[in-house]
């Protein structure tokens, strides 16, 4: 686990949610994970959307993963997997995804990462989504040394 300290972004609208997944498109690298955590319609993909859109540098067209369970994309200098764990019901069917393998080299965003259980990367990026007024809040925790300040300097944050 990481010692830096939590971020909270407030994200007013959709337009925010896509900012986001731009600036974290921008900062991370092959090795890190990001684990989506939220309730249905909180807002998982459309973050993760974002951010592939935006490292892929182009308009393409990214389904859900829900049926799938993984989608993968090839960015420049960097593999994306997109999962999304909420049809499986053991630990173990991540591993036959080949995810734990993914982990090591490719830049994983993960849905409904409880599914994971040990299997969780000791320094993924922990994005929560929740309500907040009429927007929603991103509270990120975790992540490789360093990568919490470098989305809050991508965001425009002093902190």
């Amino acid at each position: 686990m990481s010692s830096q300290p939590p971020l909270s972004l407030f994200l007013a609208d959709e337009s925010a949610s896509t900012r986001l997944g731009a600036v974290l498109a921008d900062v991370l690298q092959p090795g890190d994970a990001v684990l989506l955590r939220g309730g249905i319609g909180a807002g998982k993909t459309h973050l993760a959307r974002a951010f592939i859109q935006h490292r892929l540098g182009r308009m393409e067209d990214v389904p859900s993963p829900s049926f799938t369970l993984v989608q993968t994309y090839d960015a420049a200098g960097a593999e994306i997997w997109h999962a999304d764990l909420y049809r499986l019901s053991h630990p173990d069917e991540v591993m036959e995804l080949g995810l734990d393998a993914a982990f090591d080299s490719a830049i994983c965003l993960v849905e409904w990462p409880d599914r994971l259980g040990d299997l969780a990367p000791a320094t993924a990026l922990n994005i929560a989504l929740s309500p907040s007024g009429d927007g929603r809040l991103a509270a990120c925790s975790g992540g490789r040394p360093g990568l919490l300040a470098a989305i809050s300097a991508a965001w425009g944050q002093d902190d």
